[in-house]
């Protein structure tokens, strides 16, 4: 005879929850997100994706059509694009409606994004600096030389500039 072990209480999943989900997530919404609105701890959201494979599923498709929304528009916006808006105007009375075409222009920032997130190798933010860079001693020792020349240099140009400003004293 074959008896189920019960552990732990219950499960408060409900089938509804799957098509509540999909929904949820087709508007942005995040695990933590969703552990609040089915007041629920994150904790059991991500054993309901374990032991609900349809509601696991529903997340997946929720958050990637709405990712693929998002980024459609990141690439419209990067890109500029034209579309149709109507125009309703009052004049004594009379209203008028005008069929325009609205043109939106590329947006540099929406472009900036989008490459430094697809070819960040090409356009990346960061410039990549060899940490393991060797230097002896003779060589800091020129570089601390030249230094000190350059500035006393730049401190005798300034005297002189100020000198023939009259700002300091001959």
């Amino acid at each position: 005879m074959k008896t189920e072990k019960n552990n732990g209480r219950p499960t408060s999943f409900k089938q509804e929850y799957i098509d509540l989900a999909y929904k949820c997530c087709l508007l942005g919404a995040t695990d933590k997100q969703l552990s609040d609105f089915f007041n629920v701890a994150e904790s059991t959201i991500n054993l309901w994706k374990l032991k609900q494979p349809k509601f696991s599923d529903a997340l997946k498709r929720g958050k990637t059509l709405a990712d693929a929304n998002v980024a459609s528009s990141l690439y419209r916006r990067a890109l500029g694009y034209s579309c149709a808006e109507t125009h309703v105007s009052n004049y004594q009375g009379e209203v008028t409606l005008t069929e325009l075409t609205k043109n939106y222009p590329p947006d540099t920032t929406a472009c900036i994004y989008w490459l430094n997130n697809r070819q960040p190798d090409k356009w990346r933010d960061k410039i990549k600096i060899d940490s393991n860079l060797k230097i002896d001693k003779d060589t800091l020792e020129m570089i601390k030389s030249q230094f000190i020349a350059k500035m006393a240099a730049a401190h005798e140009r300034q005297k002189e500039v100020l000198k023939e400003r009259g700002i300091v004293d001959q």
